[in-house]
């Protein structure tokens, strides 16, 4: 698409061509020009700062401002779609600068928002959650509670260690919705937080071994500044994925002290008793058990959430 001020150019230049004689196109540019009640007004308070002949000089940025005011007004889309012209003094001469519009500003924030969140096999829409959207019934209203305060204490005290949550209860009442909601309030806070469904990931971490890439996923995941496991004891779990996965991503955020939560059916008790001390094999490895969930008591503390189940279906 040809700028109208490159159009404009043009025209002045055959003008100069034919003896400078006005044609009838750059005689409606110019009244065009002059008409503009805001064009006008700039002049007006910089005309001290304008050259003598500024006008007719900037003819082609004025005739630009003024057709894409007239584009926006008309919602037409411009040759800068999402943003704004305004006017500046430069150089003596009247020139162009764009910014963005309030709607490309709000676009772009929630851009930069969802780059905050990684998300690995999550549902799509986990990033939209917010907390105004998050069911505020009597059932939920402690997990929701001491999910503000975390979000307070990192706020006002960002170099300390504020151990995440461990948010149990049953299926669908809105645990995972919970934690997206207040991924997002440290989205806004400027704090990158990764959300890992943990099922799945133990799939794709057996995998890996394939492609020797077992150690670089786990770091992805053990580094981030909040991490968030999702529906862990969801699935029966191996001994190797429990210890040289899960282990090994809560050994290194318990040494870093990295706030982690935690979302699953079982409590703490149910978690160590009836799923993590019991491999698929079916041996009993309550050591192994209770040295894992010493971590994840260090990392996160417990909070119950009931209710009735909100999913569909």
């Amino acid at each position: 698409m040809e700028r109208v001020s490159d159009y404009v150019k043009k025209l002045m230049q055959d003008r100069k061509l034919n003896g400078g004689t006005f044609s009838a196109t750059f005689n409606k540019i110019m009244n065009d020009i002059k008409s503009d009640p805001e064009i006008a007004q700039f002049i007006k308070d910089h005309h001290d700062e304008l050259a003598d002949n500024a006008i007719e000089r900037s003819a082609s940025k004025l005739y630009e401002y003024a057709n894409v005011k007239r584009q926006l007004k008309q919602d037409k889309q411009s040759f800068a779609p999402g943003y704004l012209p305004q006017l500046v003094v430069n150089d003596h001469l009247i020139d162009i600068s764009y910014t963005a519009s309030p709607q490309t500003l709000a676009r772009q924030k929630s851009q930069s928002l969802a780059r905050r969140i990684t998300t690995i096999s999550m549902p799509k829409d986990i990033k939209q959650a917010r907390i105004e959207g998050f069911d505020k019934d009597a059932s939920r209203f402690e997990a929701l509670t001491k999910g503000i305060e975390f979000i307070n204490a990192v706020k006002s005290d960002p170099g300390h260690f504020h151990p995440g949550l461990y948010i149990y209860g049953p299926f669908g009442v809105g645990k995972t919705y919970l934690t997206g909601a207040l991924a997002n309030e440290l989205a806004d806070r400027n704090i990158q937080t990764t959300m890992v469904h943990f099922p799945s990931f133990a799939v794709e971490m057996k995998a890996a071994i394939a492609t020797n890439s077992v150690a670089d996923k786990i770091d992805v995941i053990k580094k981030s500044p909040v991490l968030m496991i999702d529906d862990i004891g969801a699935d029966s779990m191996s001994s190797w994925v429990r210890d040289e996965v899960l282990g090994v991503i809560l050994e290194y955020r318990m040494q870093q002290q990295l706030p982690t939560f935690f979302t699953s059916n079982f409590s703490m008790d149910q978690l160590e008793q009836e799923h993590l001390r019991i491999n698929q094999r079916g041996d009993d490895e309550p050591l192994k058990a209770k040295r894992l969930m010493q971590r994840v008591r260090f990392l996160s503390r417990e909070v119950e959430m009931t209710g009735d189940n909100r999913r569909p279906g």
